[in-house]
């Protein structure tokens, strides 16, 4: 047999060998810089159209039916465990923190990391309390590694901001399957119907308008802000939902070709699946999608020593978005950083991402 007979070779690196070819083939016709819109409304509108199709199916809503089950005073705000029905399927214990004083208060919905940490979910941006020893700990030592030493809810509190954090599906009180069980539970949820990420998605919009119709809350000054795939469900759940007013996403944005290649972690399966909508990525990018938030403030950034997203496709996702929120006179609402550092929300960023916060919501 000549050589030019040769089968094609299959897969290398878990990539299919013709993995160039599949990339070459993404265009992102959805996306706005496309051209294909000469309205940006009506692009917006289709793109989040195109987006929750992506999602599946949304699990039936039910009355969220809130129940306070204990508190706890911390000084200048009130902790507390609230459970609520977040869908229809799901009834959920929430950590809320709501200053004390004259409402209504700002708010920020807190969407946790992954971090292949499935212990602790909400515990890891507000503080625990009257639980497991071993949680408590767990939970101490991750905002040490992660954010700085500090819990970020807590510290959003006592600058007046109400806070919720709920567990995404397999994380702490909703856990299960952990780590090597989120391909499995990811797969079975495909075959019912739906998907783990665009489960996580819709569970993300219900808690979104939980908190934009709390009494205490002002819903015109809601925020979402995460790190990491709490970073991707910030920017998701700014761009589909009409209830968050602003975003702060920190390490997680990149394009796809830039993170589908090979030694990425996008490309390892298990936590991937938090992340993957089947279909979405033919018709826009990371950095589309985060874009039919525009015209609201986002603020996104990213660690140049970060080795989960590479430099380069980081500065192309930021010019991306660049592009979309000048095209709308709105450049002075986006705000991208890259820092020297690895992949984390310390304190000195914190400061920064507080501030900004609060000259957008405040």
């Amino acid at each position: 047999m000549t050589p030019d007979r040769f089968p094609t070779p299959g897969v290398a690196d878990y990539l299919p060998t013709f993995r160039d070819s599949l990339a070459a083939r993404l265009t992102f016709p959805y996306s706005w810089l496309s051209g294909g819109w000469k309205d940006f409304e009506s692009w917006r509108r289709d793109a989040r159209v195109r987006f929750r199709e992506c999602l599946l199916p949304p699990p039936p809503a039910a009355p969220f039916d809130p129940v306070v089950v204990d508190e706890e005073d911390r000084g200048a705000y009130v902790a507390r465990k609230v459970i609520f029905n977040v869908t229809a399927d799901s009834r959920v214990l929430s950590l809320m923190l709501v200053p004390k004083g004259v409402g209504p208060f700002p708010a920020v919905l807190l969407l946790h990391d992954h971090g292949a940490r499935f212990d602790i979910g909400k515990e890891k941006v507000i503080r625990p309390w009257d639980d497991r020893p071993e949680r408590i700990a767990s939970s101490h030592q991750w905002v040490d590694q992660a954010y700085g030493g500090r819990f970020i809810g807590d510290v959003l509190a006592e600058r007046g901001y109400v806070c919720l954090c709920t567990d995404a599906l397999n994380w702490s009180d909703r856990g299960g399957a952990g780590y090597d069980g989120q391909q499995a539970l990811a797969c079975n949820l495909l075959h019912l119907g739906t998907s783990l990420a665009g489960l996580i998605a819709h569970e993300d919009l219900r808690a979104a308008e939980f908190l934009a119709t709390f009494p205490d809350v002002d819903s015109r000054r809601v925020a979402a802000m995460g790190l990491s795939m709490g970073a991707f469900r910030t920017w998701q759940v700014a761009a589909l939902s009409d209830h968050i007013a602003a975003g702060v996403a920190i390490c997680w944005m990149a394009t796809v070709k830039g993170l589908m290649v090979a030694g990425s972690n996008q490309t390892g399966g298990q936590s991937a699946f938090t992340m993957t909508h089947p279909g979405l990525l033919a018709y826009l990018d990371y950095p589309d999608l985060a874009s039919i938030a525009c015209p609201k403030p986002m603020l996104f950034y990213n660690g140049e020593q970060d080795t989960l997203f590479p430099v380069p496709s980081v500065r192309e996702a930021y010019e991306k978005m660049r592009r979309v929120w000048e095209s709308q006179h709105a450049g002075d609402r986006l705000e991208t950083k890259l820092w020297d550092l690895p992949h984390l929300f310390d304190l000195e960023m914190q400061e920064k991402a507080f501030a900004w916060l609060d000259r957008h919501l405040r």
